[in-house]
């Protein structure tokens, strides 16, 4: 593993990000600081994260970051689904971004649980 992009949960998130900002490009106007800005910044910020902390020197940094991606890829799917609530996309846009977010916190999880019992086989 040279890099983090080496890591496929990383690759997934930078298509997860990229399918965010096709979803919000014909969002309403008005939005473009709210939901807009919320679901394009979440959606960055898992693959951010995991970039950081697979720089940190130390395996807790790396767990740290790697949380806090988790929590962005809660809250980007927590936008989305209010994007439908109030009206602004149909459900059934959100569901492939819906489907990759869980791939991917499938897979943080499962790094996780690898880097804690102190495996370091970097295959996500």
């Amino acid at each position: 593993m040279n890099s983090y992009r080496d890591l496929v949960v990383w690759q997934r998130s930078m298509d997860l990000a990229v399918a965010c900002y096709e979803l919000t490009k014909d969002f309403p106007k008005e939005e473009i600081y709210g939901l807009v800005s919320q679901i394009r910044r979440s959606a960055a910020s898992v693959a951010a994260n995991i970039a950081e902390g697979y720089g940190r020197d130390a395996t807790g940094a790396y767990v740290q970051h790697l949380k806090i991606a988790q929590g962005s890829l809660k809250e980007l799917e927590t936008h989305l689904i209010l994007s439908t609530r109030v009206g602004i996309i149909a459900a059934g846009n959100i569901q492939p971004a819906m489907f990759l977010s869980d791939e991917i916190g499938k897979m943080l999880r499962s790094l996780i649980r690898r880097l804690q019992d102190g495996r370091n086989d970097d295959e996500n």
